[in-house]
This record gives C-alpha cells, sequence and structure tokens, in this order.
C-alpha cells in the first residue's frame, strides 16, 4: 500500500529509507467499499487522503439534487475537502468510493509532524499543492470558455483512462453537461 505513495512522492523529491519509516508512522490505513462515503456534507474534513487502489469521486449536490462533480480521484492521486481540512469548516462535498478502494489517511497534527520531522515533504506538498492550483485554474477556463464537444474530446485526448473506468452519467456531470447531452456529443465523434 505504501509503494503506491513512495513513488507518488519520489517523483517530485527524494526519499531516503529513514524518511520512508517515519513517513509510514503518520498514516492510517483505510479500505472503502464501492458507494462508501470517505466524507460526507457537513462534516469536517479532518484527514488527508491518498489513494493507493481504486476510484473515488468528490461532488457537491445542489438545492434540486443534483450531483456536481469536482473531481475524480485515481490511484496515486490525493483526495479531500482541502478548504475544510485547513480552515476547519464544515465540508460542501461528498467524497465517495466508486470502486473498492485502498486509502491511507493522515490527520492534520501528524500531517504537521510530519512536515517538521521530514522536511523534504514540505517541498513535496508544496509542489503537489502548485500543481493542484494550476489544474484548478485550467479546469475553471475550460468550463467558461469550451463547448459541450470541446469538453468531451479534450476529456478524450488528455484523460483516456476516464473513459475506460468511469461511466457516462459520472462523466457527464464532470463536464457540466447532461448525460444526453453527452451520449450524443460521443455518438456523432466515434
Amino acid at each position: 500500500m505504501f509503494e503506491v505513495l513512495f513513488t507518488h512522492i519520489q517523483e517530485k523529491v527524494a526519499l531516503t529509507d529513514s524518511d520512508k519509516e517515519k513517513i509510514k508512522s503518520y498514516f492510517k490505513p483505510k479500505k472503502l467499499r464501492k458507494r462508501q462515503y470517505l466524507l460526507q456534507e457537513g462534516e469536517v474534513c479532518r484527514k488527508l487522503t491518498f489513494i493507493s487502489k481504486g476510484l473515488l469521486k468528490s461532488y457537491s449536490l445542489d438545492d434540486k439534487g443534483v450531483e456536481h462533480i469536482n473531481i475524480f480521484g485515481f490511484e496515486g492521486w490525493w483526495i479531500s475537502d482541502f478548504r475544510s481540512f485547513i480552515c476547519g469548516e464544515a465540508s460542501v462535498l461528498n467524497i465517495e468510493a466508486i470502486e473498492d478502494s485502498e486509502l491511507l489517511l493522515i490527520a492534520r497534527a501528524p500531517y504537521e509532524e510530519m512536515i517538521l520531522k521530514v522536511p523534504v515533504m514540505e517541498r513535496y506538498f508544496r509542489l503537489l499543492y502548485q500543481n493542484s492550483l494550476v489544474t484548478k485554474e485550467g479546469r475553471l477556463l475550460v468550463n467558461n470558455m469550451y463547448s459541450a464537444e470541446e469538453k468531451y474530446r479534450n476529456l478524450l485526448r488528455d484523460c483516456p483512462q476516464m473513459m475506460q473506468r468511469i461511466p457516462q452519467n459520472l462523466l457527464a456531470s464532470y463536464l457540466g453537461m447532461k448525460p444526453e447531452t453527452f451520449s450524443r456529443i460521443k455518438k456523432n465523434i466515434s
């Protein structure tokens, strides 16, 4: 379970064996079954979550109960409500397993301690946060500027793994379109 985490970390920073042992001590493993929640709206997000295996979705519900997917989390990705985690406020997001999943969780106090005792992890998380900000900014631009067909083509080009593993209705929600629109575009492009 930790090998996926260490591989991900070492793509950005170098770790010693001693670093790895220290890092292990700060995380708690957790398994989720398909459709089981990691976080529900209204709860405070108390842990950052690394996905070792499986697939999760982060989403909000509007006042009509319609699901709006924020992000999908695959193996080797982090997922949480970071605003809730940092500010201690109630989450507006739900995080739910799409597939059976194996996770590594770290709470706020151990996270802060790990950054102090394993200084390379501060650089690792800074790089993660930078990448996350760039990705979210890009997604915001795409959502505001592109047509439904352009969004579909970008997803097909940039994230083919999503097309293989994620049901169409969830992909439609992620792209901000109705499932019927997604199906029509998919049929026209195929």
